[in-house]
């Protein structure tokens, strides 16, 4: 019998758990789905040093092994790193992310650069900002901006929690993580997603009509190809494991 199919949804820099609430309606009763927020978020103690190490530490419950984990964004670059840390998941699916967040011709290294000195002198408006700027490739800014200025009226993180974050889009390279990784990656990404360059939008599954935020402008879309892509990695990890065991392998 197919295990329970199980996912553990990880949310962006500036952004919480909340920015999920939109696909609520779309998950078929058998499928259990987790939104867990990163330390420092709404009512997430934050961390007292931040190292990827203590992350994983305040981490290692929410990010069970028998889930797949669906990482947007900084999400994703930080559910890839902490493979260094804790036991591989079933399978990880990197929205609107991939082997590092800087493009030649998506958000470019200078760019992040002048935003980080930005946030540091102004961090509410930066943030406002940064709203903004990633809803700028949904089918309709205008509204995909209001729903994400609803649902955050302030930042859920502390100003430490999210230079943190910013420290960590700048520096994360998973190059050499995501070709160690025995679990399946997959890599979804909106076609018109302003932060993304080419070369990793190539290696994306594209989500049509979508930018950025794809759980506002396309929620069921969005649901469908999760669930779709999760299920394709619980049947690798399936496969793999009757092989193990057929070979006599059991570690």
């Amino acid at each position: 019998m197919t295990a329970p199919l199980c996912l553990t949804l990880l949310s962006g820099w500036g952004v919480d758990a909340r920015i999920w609430q939109s696909l609520a309606p779309f998950w078929p009763e058998n499928v259990n789905v987790r939104a867990v927020d990163w330390p420092g978020y709404c009512h997430t103690p934050p961390l007292s040093s931040h190292t990827l190490a203590d992350l994983a530490c305040a981490m290692a419950e929410p990010l069970q092994t028998q889930s797949v984990w669906v990482g947007w964004s900084l999400g994703g670059l930080l559910a890839t790193a902490l493979t260094a840390y804790l036991p591989e998941p079933q399978g990880i699916i990197l929205l609107g992310a991939g082997e590092r967040f800087c493009a030649d011709d998506g958000v470019t290294d200078n760019e992040l650069k002048a935003f980080i000195r930005a946030f540091e002198r102004k961090p509410y408006s930066t943030w406002r900002h940064f709203l903004r700027w990633q809803t700028q490739g949904e089918p309709d800014p205008r509204l995909a901006y209001r729903m994400l200025s609803d649902l955050l009226v302030k930042p859920a993180a502390d100003t430490a929690t999210l230079s943190a974050g910013l420290n960590w889009l700048a520096k994360i390279d998973n190059r050499k993580r995501l070709a160690s990784l025995s679990c399946p990656v997959i890599q979804l990404v909106g076609d018109a997603d302003p932060l993304v360059g080419t070369p990793q939008r190539l290696k994306s599954q594209v989500l049509a009509d979508a930018g950025h935020c794809p759980m506002l402008s396309q929620p069921a879309l969005l649901a469908a190809a999760l669930i779709q892509q999760a299920a394709a990695c619980q049947q690798t990890v399936t496969w793999l494991f009757s092989q193990r065991r057929g070979y006599g392998y059991y570690g």
